[in-house]
């Protein structure tokens, strides 16, 4: 016969524990007997998705820092050191690199399934601002990590971001100064951006998440019909169209998980520099001050609100071209955290709603895209001409989102979910 204490040691080592942090608690009211829609399909995988790359760069980041040295006369060199001297450093800073992009990829994904499925709407409306205050510090902490290798098109391309900010009246010159550290990007610029990107920012981010997290196991999460699960419940209290989101859906995830290290991997080992776009080809040139490369343009994940800011080339009521693109790259991001107030339709989900909620997505998805390619892409009278078509798209369908969802005709929502 086994000796009982053995079995006995690990449930009274979780009571020990339990005692002093509700270790099993948190594990069951997140995962063993948090009940998820049993019909999530593929647009679930990015959630966690997004999880696992923000833990690859958060582990990635913290090697570089090891070998990084944050000035302007050595963090070139010292990314060439990482790359040829520190073992394994070449795929560390890939795997880094990579890890951005595809951080934006997945994200950008999660998005729209929140727009696809009405997961911003009631009661959620508080885990959406938490997710876009995460999409918004994302986009400042990989605007500070693209300086820090002080290629070209870092230097260049963080001169023409910053100087952006010189357009607000009054106080732009001043702001812009501040923000840099300095009259010009220098070692001063690279070392606060440093410091911001390495712990400032990823801390918040952290807090965020959980936040965010915390948010949607408070009131559930929505699913492909946009339906209530809690509102039909068995005899024992449980959802009758949920189940534990452990194991179900950790093991579905897995799925999800292998299949995107697998495309990751390809990317890393063959393809690391993305075609240019992952890492530009003047970025393997050192910072010149006094040498601007042929054409500027911001990574690729800030091309389409920088499409935004290009489109505007005219000037209204006195402001000028330059202040009103400023304000409108702004009001894009902005108007994403009202969005929860600007949909008046009775159902959730794209499912059920009428055909022109539908038509407006599909615009709007069209004329992001489109303004990612034009923002990589020089500047010529009718590619501004199209960016300015697709500026128009992209605020009108958060603009007249007011008037179309509460006019349309919408389905019958069914009573269980489906599939």
């Amino acid at each position: 016969m086994g000796n009982p204490n053995k079995a006995k040691a690990p449930r009274g080592l979780m009571r020990w524990v339990d005692d002093r942090l509700p270790a099993t608690q948190f594990f069951q009211d997140h995962l063993s007997h948090y009940y998820a829609p049993r019909n999530f399909n593929f647009w679930y995988f990015f959630g966690s998705l997004a999880l696992l790359v923000l833990v690859n760069q958060i582990i990635t980041g913290i090697w570089l820092t090891m070998s990084f040295n944050p000035s302007a006369e050595g963090a070139f060199d010292s990314i060439e050191y990482i790359m040829r001297d520190v073992e394994w450093g070449w795929l560390i800073r890939y795997m880094h690199t990579t890890g951005a992009s595809a951080f934006f990829v997945v994200i950008y994904l999660h998005m729209f399934r929140g727009l696809l499925y009405g997961s911003y709407k009631a009661p959620r409306e508080l885990v959406w601002i938490f997710g876009m205050a995460i999409y918004l510090l994302l986009m400042a902490e990989a605007f500070m990590g693209y300086l820090l290798p002080w290629g070209q098109m870092s230097y260049w391309g963080a001169q023409v971001i910053i100087s952006l900010f010189s357009a607000i009246p009054g106080i732009g010159p001043d702001l812009a100064q501040w923000i840099r550290g300095d009259y010009l990007i220098s070692g001063i610029t690279l070392n606060r951006f440093f410091a911001l990107h390495v712990v400032a920012l990823p801390i918040v981010i952290l807090a965020l998440v959980v936040l965010h997290i915390i948010a949607l196991h408070e009131v559930g999460s929505n699913n492909p019909d946009g339906i209530d699960i809690k509102q039909k419940k068995d005899e024992a209290g449980n959802p009758r169209d949920g189940i534990p989101f452990h194991p179900y859906y950790t093991v579905k995830d897995l799925v999800g998980v292998a299949v995107f290290l697998f495309v990751f991997c390809v990317v890393v080992f063959y393809f690391p520099e993305g075609g240019g776009y992952f890492i530009e080809t003047p970025n393997f040139e050192p910072a010149n001050p006094l040498q601007t490369p042929d054409h500027i343009a911001p990574v690729w994940y800030f091309t389409p609100f920088y499409a935004i800011l290009r489109a505007i080339t005219f000037s209204i009521f006195g402001l000028e071209a330059k202040f009103l693109g400023v304000m409108c790259m702004g009001a894009a991001i902005a108007i994403l955290f009202v969005l929860p107030w600007l949909d008046r339709s009775r159902v959730r989900s794209m499912r059920y709603k009428g055909w022109i909620s539908k038509l407006m997505l599909a615009l709007f998805a069209a004329s992001f895209v489109t303004l990612g390619v034009l923002g990589v892409l020089p500047s010529t009278g009718a590619r501004t001409l199209l960016a300015q078509v697709c500026t128009a798209i992209y605020f009108a369908y958060f603009l007249l989102m007011p008037i179309y969802t509460r006019l349309e005709t919408t389905k019958p929502v069914p009573e269980r979910v489906t599939g």
